[in-house]
Formats: structure tokens, sequence, C-alpha cells
């Protein structure tokens, strides 16, 4: 798959980028290696193969989920200047 000099320049247009012709055309050879990659992948048969959310068998660590602070509610509560049954009470932001 190729593209050209005409949808370079409209890419870097859309998106506000100044891009000399040198740059281009090395864009246009790196886009064009992304693009064939991809061709070359969707040629590969994956009818028996499951999807992985990971390229490794790995499982995340997880910490005993118990209470570490100590509820200091009130405390901050009484330093607040408005509360109202126990929500703090803050300007209107949205009309």
């Amino acid at each position: 798959m190729s593209i050209t000099h005409d949808e370079i320049k409209k890419i870097a247009h859309l998106a506000r980028i100044k891009i000399t012709e040198e740059e281009a055309d090395a864009t246009i050879e790196k886009l064009s290696g992304i693009l064939n990659l991809i061709k070359d992948m969707k040629k590969v048969d994956t009818t028996n193969i499951s999807p992985m959310s990971h390229s490794q068998s790995v499982t995340q660590r997880l910490r005993e989920d118990i209470v570490t602070e100590t509820n200091q509610r009130e405390k901050l509560q009484k330093i607040a200047p408005e509360v109202s049954g126990g929500l703090y009470i803050v300007p209107q932001v949205i009309e």
C-alpha cells in the first residue's frame, strides 16, 4: 500500500504541521512500511487463536483491601467553611 505526497501534505495541513519535501519523503517511507506490515498481518490465519489481553501470561499482584488510614472526617469538617449533613457545601459554579 502506498501513500502519496498529496496525502502526506493534506495530513500535515490538517495537523497544522509544517513539513518539508525531505520530511514528506521520509514520512511516506515510514507510513508505507507500517501499512505494509498491517497488510501482511491481515494475511495470517487467526481462526483458532483466542484473543489475549497481554502478550505474556502475567497476573497483577494485588494488595489486601484493608483500611490503612484513620477516619478524620469530623476533624476535617470542623475546619470547612460550610458543611451540611456530612457533606461539604461549595459555591455553585454552573447555573
